[in-house]
């Protein structure tokens, strides 16, 4: 372990120096950009391929990616700095510093769904024949980009000593993600401190990766338009309810106590199995 950044205990897979950028003809770029670039890439030709297996214009597709990637990253902005407002109001020009991190995959969820309401009305589109769509790109996205928490060190949850669990070398890791539990587990080995927790941000991109794999077989058992979205939202609802329980850098909802994340999870559980259930009865009824 000695030099490594991170390892995988149990695994036996080890990282002796993690980058978080290279440098490009003299310029720094982060890895996490590259690979949120990527699941943005990733996720629109997943998207175009679905939308020529339904006889679509892929170009459709493309035309709202251009708007939802700039709407969605202002929403996950937006969304983070809302529920770290304690923060950001002492600190008002750092809303404008992406590079120091803060963005929400809710916000940008919501952002995008938000876009995709206005673009679907404007091109006189069905949204939710859309979206059946639009979500399995979504998620790619998602399973690609949870990566770029990795290289910067985020994103992870508590003390753990389960097959996953991943060694962290402390300083490369943000103070304000470090609580009482993890600190109490801490691993000092020749001088040098490390950190032992749960790789949440793996967890999610497995998950994320099942569920993309149930959808791409279902897709040809669907019954009605918005049967994907809603399975989207339940399937991933639920991976993140979960998930978010473990995460020490949690959102807080005003006051509360509660992770925000977990309650909207739990909201879109309930919203989306209501109208799966409603709408499978509805259907049984009409057969």
């Amino acid at each position: 372990m000695n030099g490594a950044d991170i390892r995988f205990v149990h695994l036996g897979i080890t990282i002796e120096h993690l980058k978080s950028s290279i440098s490009v003809f003299g310029f720094r770029i982060a890895f996490y950009g590259i690979i949120i670039g990527i699941g943005m890439l990733a996720g629109l030709w997943i998207a175009q391929s679905d939308a020529k297996r339904r006889g679509q214009d892929p170009e459709l597709y493309l035309d709202f990616a251009l708007y939802a990637i700039i709407c969605s990253i202002i929403g996950a902005r937006i969304y983070y700095v809302i529920f770290e407002w304690d923060y950001y109001k002492e600190n008002l020009l750092q809303i404008f510093n992406l590079r120091a991190g803060g963005l929400a995959i809710y916000g940008g969820v919501i952002a995008g769904a938000i876009t995709m309401i206005v673009y679907t009305r404007v091109k006189k589109v069905s949204f939710f024949s859309m979206a059946d769509t639009g979500v399995l790109g979504l998620v790619t996205g998602q399973i690609i980009g949870r990566w770029g928490n990795f290289f910067n060190c985020e994103a992870f949850g508590g003390y753990t000593d389960s097959l996953l669990a991943m060694r962290i070398r402390r300083s490369l890791v943000n103070d304000n993600m470090l609580n009482a539990d993890v600190l109490s587990h801490k691993i000092v080995e020749n001088g040098v401190e490390f950190i032992q927790v749960h790789p949440t941000f793996l967890y999610e991109s497995c998950w994320n990766l099942c569920l993309l794999i149930f959808m791409l077989w279902f897709r040809k058992y669907k019954k009605y338009d918005g049967q994907m979205f809603w399975i989207y939202l339940l399937g991933y609802g639920t991976g993140r309810f979960w998930i978010e329980s473990l995460r020490t850098d949690q959102l807080i909802l005003f006051g509360t106590g509660l992770p925000v994340s977990q309650a909207l999870s739990l909201v879109l559980i309930l919203v989306a199995a209501g109208n799966l259930i409603w709408r499978g009865r509805k259907n049984r009824q009409a057969a």
